[in-house]
């Protein structure tokens, strides 16, 4: 699985990154067959409450995923996207099986 990680407008830390590649590490146990991962962090402004934004693409055979989240912090919009993306791939998962 390859992995790419954006940040737009700011530079993200290590830890971040870090934070990222293990919650999208996790992708793979619900389908096994991921091609890579995108992962997009911007900051919306005006700085308010709410305005890290995360988007997160998904590459598997035949179908990309995609899933966007606006939260507080980086570490919950992405949270909110992976488990968002396991209910997705789990569902692609399934209609693979009924063909």
């Amino acid at each position: 699985m390859e992995m790419k990680i954006q940040s737009i407008h700011f530079d993200a830390t290590e830890q971040l990154k870090a934070f990222i590649e293990k919650k999208t590490a996790k992708l793979e146990k619900s389908y096994e067959d991921i091609q890579n991962v995108e992962v997009q962090l911007k900051v919306v402004k005006p700085a308010t409450a709410l305005n890290k934004e995360a988007a997160i693409t998904v590459a598997v055979p035949g179908n990309t995923l995609y899933v966007e989240k606006v939260c507080d912090t980086f570490e919950e919009a992405v949270d909110q996207c992976v488990d968002s993306l396991k209910v997705q791939l789990t569902k692609f998962k399934e209609k693979q099986r009924n063909r």
